[in-house]
């Protein structure tokens, strides 16, 4: 079991030591019926009720209706009859989405106390796969960049990162061992990074956004968790029962997770954000690298390949293109909320809106095209190598509350549309540094069997 752990912070966070909330382990002992979904849950609710006060990663829970979900699915697991391989799982919802039992409030006042009569897409699809619901976990406003109250859980001075600020931090903490995220730039990897749990973007338009503060283009929803095992069966419940965005062919695999698979070749993916990360990530990464090239993986550069450099070219301002793409996407709503409640916006939100109003069509139209040819360049690397590979964050999460950490890393994956991963695999001044595999589009289920692959054999080093 992968979930033995204390739950508080005694002592600086070491990867190899701390043991994050899993569920498909447990989950085969309720097959075997030594344990039960209600036992689990406790188990849960008991870390929540020691770390949340510190880590405020909720707006709130809904323990008696979890307690009752966790009930049946006990009944189902002693009937032999789960209704999925993540029946049973306690999960948190970031409150960017509906939940017909809970409000709505996006991080905004403007929605606080808001109550939906449905189920975002993913949440019905959850609750029709059995997992019991636990509660909503914070979002920064409206997903972007004012954060929200979340603290770190292995330094309450620190940020969680944003958006999905409550989601990383839950699974972070071990209150939970899964929760919803969703990224337009770095969104989902960056925070899990910071917090040092697993977490996975997949392709875009591969999981159904419908319920939820999600008309961006960019808008990718995702999973965070306590191994990549229970990243992809949370991701493949929800894909099974809602599918992906209209339009969208969804998420490509098999419900197990792909077998852990060598990577021939990686690619070392430098992005905008490499001269400005804290040079120990950096070399912690190297570090990282040369010990996959020591397993016999090949590592390429954008010295070694004239289509990595054509990448790296291309990406360099990917932060600044999505900030851009976004701003101009946001002038509804965001505009519609300042005419109904001036004032009511945070000043990071209201220049975000004053950003978009300030570009034309052709401004935006230049925008897409930049990402088209972002996506283009991405597309001739599948000839280069299996993935890429290259932080998740900057360095160690900043100290203070103010901001939630540069997404610089994530753009890329999030411009192109391609599958990510992050693994926690590192640590920097005692704290969560990942590890970023970006894989191609539709190629999530192999970016999961790369990602086992890379796990097990650093853990083992």
């Amino acid at each position: 079991m992968r979930d033995e752990a204390d739950t508080t912070m005694t002592e600086p966070y070491d990867p190899r030591k701390y043991r994050l909330r899993t569920f498909f382990d447990a989950a085969a002992a309720f097959r075997r019926r030594e344990a039960d979904p209600r036992e689990y849950l406790e188990e849960c609710i008991e870390t929540i009720e020691v770390r949340e006060p510190a880590v405020r990663a909720f707006t709130v829970t809904n323990l008696e209706v979890a307690r009752a979900a966790a009930d049946a699915a006990s009944a189902r697991y002693r009937a032999r009859s789960p209704l999925s391989p993540i029946d049973g799982i306690p999960i948190g919802i970031k409150d960017l989405f509906e939940t017909r039992d809970m409000p709505v409030e996006m991080g905004s006042r403007l929605w606080k106390g808001f109550r939906p009569f449905r189920d975002a897409a993913h949440v019905h699809a959850l609750r029709e796969a059995g997992a019991v619901i636990v509660g909503k976990t914070v979002t920064t406003e409206f997903g972007m960049s004012h954060p929200g109250p979340t603290t770190n859980p292995f330094d309450p001075g620190r940020t969680p990162g944003g958006s999905s600020s409550g989601s990383a931090a839950a699974v972070g903490a071990r209150m939970l061992p899964a929760a919803t995220g969703s990224q337009v730039v770095g969104s989902i990897i960056r925070p899990a990074g910071f917090c040092g749990n697993f977490a996975m973007k997949p392709t875009f338009g591969a999981l159904n956004r419908g319920g939820g503060h999600s008309a961006l283009s960019q808008s990718h929803l995702g999973v965070h968790a306590g191994s990549i095992e229970d990243c992809w069966a949370v991701m493949h419940a929800i894909h099974r029962r809602a599918g992906g965005d209209p339009g969208q062919p969804g998420l490509v695999g098999d419900v197990e997770p792909h077998h852990p698979e060598k990577p021939a070749t990686l690619i070392h993916l430098r992005t905008g954000g490499w001269d400005a990360a804290d040079p120990a990530a950096r070399e912690a990464f190297g570090s990282v690298v040369d010990l996959l090239a020591a397993y016999g993986v090949r590592i390429v550069t954008r010295a070694d390949d004239e289509r990595v450099e054509a990448f790296e070219r291309v990406i360099a301002d990917a932060r600044p293109l999505t900030e851009d793409i976004c701003a101009y996407e946001l002038r509804w709503p965001l505009g519609a909320y300042r005419h109904f409640s001036p004032g009511a916006l945070s000043p990071s939100i209201t220049a975000r809106l004053e950003r978009g109003e300030a570009m034309s069509a052709e401004d935006y139209r230049s925008c897409l095209d930049r990402r088209a040819a972002a996506r283009d360049a991405l597309n001739l690397l599948r000839g280069a190598g299996n993935a890429l590979v290259t932080l998740s964050q900057p360095g160690p999460a900043p100290a203070g509350l103010e901001s939630t950490g540069d997404p610089v890393f994530n753009a890329p994956a999030s411009l192109t549309g391609a599958p990510a991963v992050t693994l926690p695999v590192m640590v920097l001044d005692g704290l969560p540094l990942g590890l970023q595999l970006i894989g191609f589009p539709h190629d999530d289920t192999r970016l999961v069997g790369l990602a086992r692959w890379v796990e097990s054999a650093l853990a083992d080093d």
